[in-house]
């Protein structure tokens, strides 16, 4: 059974719906189990498929697929008014759409999800934001690509999903000063065990920030690490921890009905 995480801004939204599905519910097997929807993995792609349909269908989608990303950790958003083809996704790390019943989503495993919807414009997007997008502005970019398409930030509501807490997100310093270089402000991201310990980064909060500084009208944050709930999520550094040869992705979705 389908159980996604919801935001309670986002489901306020009148012909909005929505998900920030976790792992459980699908039909994948192994270290896939049980929800990948991955099709970049090494599952078997008739699972991530149904896995899908499964999800669109939860959402109440009109093609019983969804409309994701070839993601690059870039800043591009692109709108969709349909399904693409397998073999010719956008290129991109944040899709918009204004299609009703064409459900639009993003594939992480660590990285931080975020929604969007403006209701009265009918308008939403998925963007993808690992720690570079989020540094050079996919947010911004997704909310650009909205007010392309009608949509206002005093009525865009967002949420960022789960995604690897700082706890589990230990990092380099060069890493560190990459953040400082663009704003020492950035410095209130970080936080050390002691004086000689190396950083953990706060991706939720600093995506939070990003949305918040984008100035839509109400941003929210679903602080679950995915790296420390296994039962719950699939992740990139749990999986590079473990010395699994591979790791399933979670989906979260969102539709204009």
């Amino acid at each position: 059974m389908l159980s996604p995480l919801v935001a309670e801004n986002l489901t306020a939204l009148p012909g909005i719906r929505h998900g920030f599905f976790t792992r459980q519910g699908g039909v994948s097997q192994g270290i896939y189990a049980s929800l990948n929807c991955g099709l970049g993995s090494n599952d078997d792609a008739g699972n991530v498929l149904e896995n899908r349909r499964r999800i669109a269908d939860h959402l109440g989608g009109t093609s019983g697929a969804i409309v994701t990303l070839y993601q690059e950790h870039g800043t591009t958003a692109r709108e969709v008014t349909s399904l693409p083809a397998r073999d010719a996704l956008p290129h991109a790390d944040a899709v918009v759409s204004a299609t009703p019943g064409l459900v639009i989503g993003v594939l992480t495993a660590d990285c931080a999800p975020v929604l969007l919807a403006d209701a009265e414009a009918r308008v939403v997007a998925a963007a993808h934001a690992g720690w570079r997008g989020a540094l050079n502005g996919i947010v911004e970019s997704a909310t650009r690509e909205m007010e392309r398409l009608g949509a206002r930030r005093d009525r865009i509501h967002g949420a960022v999903g789960p995604c690897i807490g700082q706890n589990a997100y230990e990092v380099g310093p060069e890493f560190e000063a990459e953040f400082l270089k663009a704003d020492p402000g950035h410095k209130a991201f970080f936080v050390r065990q002691s004086e000689t310990a190396r950083p953990h980064f706060d991706l939720p909060g600093f995506v939070l920030r990003r949305l918040h500084d984008a100035r839509i009208a109400h941003a929210v944050s679903l602080a679950t690490c995915t790296c420390e709930n296994e039962s719950l999520f699939f992740s990139y550094r749990r999986k590079t921890k473990l010395k699994e040869p591979d790791y399933g992705r979670q989906i979260s979705a969102i539709v204009v009905s």
